[in-house]
């Protein structure tokens, strides 16, 4: 028989200091996330007032792009409190993360940094395809996360139709903890369900005895446990269920009850070790100019006018390192003191400081789980003459996002990576709001990279007796690594033949000319080894070494062979059951490789892979075979071999390939340069 769970123990009142909890607010675009960052700061006393999105004048879409396009681009923190005299008070830090896809790289900054989640769905429009990109994304984290029901008060909001949406398109492990009564009018409005109500005893017993053998010994036996709000947390905290809240964040029916389950369900990350580490996840400037970079600390402590040793990786998985003392510390929270581990700080006084750096050991937090732009596009000056101008800007944002990559391209024109068409023209409209610059982007093409398909070798050795370009000996060795490796570089030639500063010389020549392969594409997966090293003095500077090296390293190359691949898509197509046989040879038209359909729900659900070129095409034919009822939902895949002639791209470093013309390219550059 069902029994009624006796309170929990109560804890001893010692004195606890303030905890910090790191709270991202996650969803697809329009879903309310912004307006629920609103509302829990207004109902906690943090705001004077609430701001509305369609106004443009919220709190954290603070950028004057955010307010007038009525979209996050930015990552931006706020903080609330929630008082306990128990536990101690918990300051929690809002982290409002973009929706739009072209901004994924936002979320996954955010998603380092973070101890829990909120997932915003909107009760009309259910699960939609960013949802699902972001479930997938955190659950694989394990994450702890709260999924938030937003617009119950909205005409066509649904209840139990949305939950086994949910239980089918994002994951089974959810329960809802309140009901909704008017659901879809105004007057709509929520109430806790509770442990007494034994069919909601009985759910969440089923749900959590997939991870307690003790609570599925009870169910099997059919005695529900007293205790089923333990079990419900512990799950809770380690990602493994996830609690549902259904509510308003323009009326504010249910956000309370949203705040309760933070308090219950959610906790902050323990510090990993007394070393200092953290992760640098958004960089802001000030009207001068000055960088203002966004912290999270995992342990340590760090103070104001301490020097610090910053790490980060280069597109090749090489690592650099950078150092600077912060001239300013501002703890988010307002709290005084040094920042400690948990809190996120703001730091001023670094100049090199970019997104992504690492203080400490870099394997703190959740790494990478979004791949990088696919997209590159040219990028000129309207005017003529600002060509330095714009590249500099261009640079300057990539302090900010440095996933969009730039890259001096033919014509003097800079090249930029990006995800959509959104992104290029909030850089476009940010190019000439703030560097008053009015710039052209050229149509974006897919970004292919090479992999070597086996082994080369290459050197060239200085002779006395014969006819020389170079008066130096360099031999380089190429191979392939496994798919996903990055690139490796390593001294066969013993160190002490040269001077540091040739050797030095010889590494950055070869990351740069990795940059652009034989087709003129980045190289990647791949292992240099430097295998012959020598120099005749005194007719040999660093910049010889530069010059050479390219030559030698691409000889390689071009024995070992490179093949040229191309991004793809995972995708997910739904269609209904009379336009399954069309879709998939829509599909199989666009390259696609499918795997099984399956049947979900009133159609059916078909995965596979496709090259990220023909996913435009995919979705502007699919409404019309399914009259409207089909979606798409994708996320960076798998990237494939090309099929056919490979692609190329025009190159920057004056062809190593060709002895003749990289010489003259040398000579030109050098007479431009005195």
């Amino acid at each position: 028989m069902f029994s009624v769970p006796v309170p929990l123990p109560t804890p001893s009142r010692t004195v606890i200091s303030t905890r910090t909890l790191n709270l991202g607010v996650l969803a697809h675009v329009d879903a309310g996330k912004t307006s629920l960052t609103e509302r829990l700061l207004f109902d906690r006393g943090r705001i004077p007032r609430l701001g509305s999105v369609d106004a443009g004048d919220t709190q954290t879409d603070s950028g004057e792009l955010e307010r007038r396009r009525g979209i996050t681009i930015r990552s931006a923190v706020a903080w609330f409190a929630l008082p306990d005299p128990v536990l101690g008070d918990l300051q929690v830090n809002l982290v409002d993360t973009p929706g739009h896809p072209d901004f994924i790289a936002e979320v996954e900054r955010a998603l380092s940094v973070l101890d829990g989640a909120v997932l915003v769905i909107s009760a009309v429009e259910g699960v939609q395809a960013q949802t699902k990109v972001l479930m997938r994304s955190l659950r694989r984290l394990r994450l702890p996360t709260l999924v938030f029901v937003n617009k119950v008060d909205r005409m066509g909001a649904r209840y139990d139709d949305l939950l086994a949406e949910i239980r089918r398109r994002l994951t089974p492990a959810v329960v809802p903890m309140v009901r909704v009564d008017r659901l879809g009018t105004r007057d709509a409005g929520v109430v806790a369900r509770s442990f007494a109500d034994r069919s909601f005893a009985a759910e969440v017993a089923e749900l959590v005895a997939d991870h307690d053998l003790s609570v599925l010994g009870r169910v099997i036996d059919g005695d529900l446990p007293a205790d089923l709000a333990g079990p419900l947390r512990e799950q809770a905290c380690r990602g493994l269920v996830h609690p549902v809240y259904f509510g308003s964040a323009l009326s504010g029916v249910g956000t309370a009850e949203l705040v309760d389950g933070v308090r219950r369900f959610l906790a902050p990350r323990p510090a990993s070790s007394d070393d200092v580490r953290g992760t640098v996840f958004a960089v802001e400037r000030t009207g001068k100019g000055e960088k203002v970079a966004y912290l999270r600390l995992f342990s340590g402590t760090l103070h104001a006018r301490q020097q610090v040793a910053f790490r980060r990786r280069d597109p090749s998985g090489g690592v650099e390192e950078h150092r600077g003392r912060i001239a300013g510390l501002e703890v988010v929270g307002g709290r005084c003191g040094p920042l400690t581990a948990g809190d996120i700080g703001k730091l001023r006084g670094l100049p090199q400081v970019r997104v992504g750096d690492r203080v400490g050991a870099d394997d703190d937090g959740p790494t990478a789980h979004f791949s990088p732009p696919i997209l590159e596009s040219v990028v000129r000056p309207e005017r003529s003459g600002r060509e330095v101008e714009l590249h500099a800007a261009l640079t300057r944002l990539a302090d900010e996002d440095p996933l969009i990559r730039t890259r001096t391209a033919a014509g003097g024109a800079t090249s930029v990576l990006l995800y959509g068409a959104v992104q290029r023209e909030v850089i476009a409209e940010r190019l000439a709001r703030e560097f008053g610059i009015e710039a052209v982007f050229e149509q974006a093409r897919p970004v292919y990279f090479e992999r070597p398909r086996g082994r080369g070798e290459a050197v060239h050795e200085f002779s006395p007796r014969g006819p020389n370009d170079f008066w130096q000996t360099v031999g380089v060795r190429v191979e392939p690594l496994p798919p996903g490796s990055g690139t490796t570089f390593t001294r066969q030639a013993h160190l002490g033949l040269l001077p540091k500063a040739y050797h030095r010389a010889i590494e950055e020549a070869v990351t740069t000319t990795l940059r652009q392969g034989l087709h003129g594409w980045e190289v990647t997966d791949c292992a240099v080894t430097i295998t012959r090293v020598g120099y005749e003095a005194p007719n040999t500077v660093a910049a010889d070494f530069r010059h050479l090296t390219p030559v030698v390293l691409l000889r390689a190359l071009r024995q070992a062979g490179s093949a040229v691949h191309e991004p793809g898509y995972r995708i997910e197509v739904e269609v209904p059951d009379d336009a399954l046989s069309a879709v998939t040879g829509l599909l199989l038209s666009l390259e696609a490789d499918l795997g099984p359909a399956v049947e979900s729900g009133p159609g059916w659900l078909v995965p596979g892979t496709i090259p990220a070129r023909c996913l435009h095409d995919l979705a502007v034919a699919l409404p019309g075979l399914t009259r409207g009822e089909g979606s798409v939902c994708h996320e960076p895949g798998p990237a494939r071999r090309v099929r056919g002639p490979a692609p190329t791209r025009a190159r920057t470093d004056g062809n190593p390939l060709d002895p003749d013309e990289y010489l003259r390219f040398l000579s030109n550059r050098n007479l431009a340069g005195r």
